[in-house]
């Protein structure tokens, strides 16, 4: 896991990120609050009211979590997203980010239900989405976005260079919006990449039903840490030889490993290099393993990690 300041706090902001990660896992299923309970490692006395403060704590900070086993049965706890007091704990600005990604699921009815304001009426034009007037990047992303619907080939210079793209999907990850699409020129067996699109500019869409239809990635395993989601990136970790058969359980078989000599500085210790491109599962599964593993690098992973640890403890 990530070292980071205060220390003293890390233990229960890991333990409320097990607990929500493995809800959202669950879905509608939900988890048993044994289960939970050992998940959050609560081995002392009482732990099912150690483990009913974590859940007063996460729907406090705007998680709903109920209880749905029936009258007398043990506890299983299923937690939804569809609070309205998110709209009391957002900033104007995280508002309007949650409102820009109604105009990506095409689904006005979200903004009642979130309590986020007036549902759109009209269709999503550039510079105007999901009834917010926007500006620079918002409004490339509008005209992404309605690229991807009408199936409209996209024009736009990236890194320096004219492309044209025939677009698959558009994808936010951490605040940052990716276009997935075949460049034009590479043919239609051309791999399919991810363009930042604040990135962009000159951004142009032509008529609708130009792009021809790209294939989006399947997930031709059960595993999601196969799952072609973001932008490969390689991750190292730390951990040691009793804990590597964890590591390997829980994130597969690593693109490299090195063990260190078992005498000696870092005696014991390994080094797992994984090639990532399903950030989520990646860290639902850090925290799974806690304290048995150490992220290395890179450091915008471990912003990552770090930022969704603050924001599910609720921020300062």
């Amino acid at each position: 896991m990530v070292k980071a300041a205060g220390r003293d706090q890390r233990g229960p902001m890991e333990r409320l990120v097990r607990i929500a990660a493995t809800l959202r896992e669950r879905g509608v299923v939900g988890e048993s609050g044994e289960r939970l309970a050992e998940i959050a490692g609560f081995d002392g006395e009482r732990p099912m009211d150690q483990l009913k403060r974590d859940i007063r704590s996460l729907t406090d900070q705007g998680w709903q979590i109920d209880n749905i086993a029936g009258q007398g049965e043990p506890a299983r706890y299923r937690m939804r997203t569809v609070d309205n007091r998110l709209r009391v704990r957002l900033t104007p600005p995280q508002q309007r980010a949650l409102q820009r990604a109604v105009l990506l699921a095409d689904r006005n009815d979200l903004v009642d239900r979130l309590g986020l304001g007036d549902p759109v009426s009209t269709p999503p034009v550039a510079g105007v989405v999901a009834g917010v007037p926007t500006a620079g990047h918002d409004a490339l992303l509008a005209t992404v976005l309605q690229a991807v619907r009408m199936g409209s080939v996209l024009r736009f210079t990236y890194k320096g260079t004219p492309r044209v793209v025939h677009p698959e999907s558009v994808r936010s990850q951490n605040g940052t919006w990716y276009l997935r699409g075949q460049e034009d020129a590479e043919g239609e067996d051309a791999p399919v990449k991810a363009f930042v699109v604040a990135r962009m500019s000159d951004v142009s869409a032509d008529e609708p039903r130009t792009a021809r239809p790209v294939r989006a990635v399947r997930h031709p395993e059960l595993h999601p840490m196969s799952w072609q989601i973001d932008p490969p990136v390689e991750v190292t970790l730390r951990t040691t030889t009793d804990h590597q058969p964890d590591v390997r359980r829980w994130l597969g078989e690593p693109a490299a490993e090195e063990v260190a000599p078992s005498t000696g500085p870092g005696a014991g210790e390994v080094t797992m290099r994984y090639v990532v491109t399903h950030r989520a599962a990646l860290r639902a599964r850090l925290y799974e393993l806690g304290r048995r593993v150490v992220l290395v690098g890179p450091d915008e992973v471990r912003r990552e990690l770090l930022d969704e640890l603050h924001e599910l403890k609720g921020g300062d």
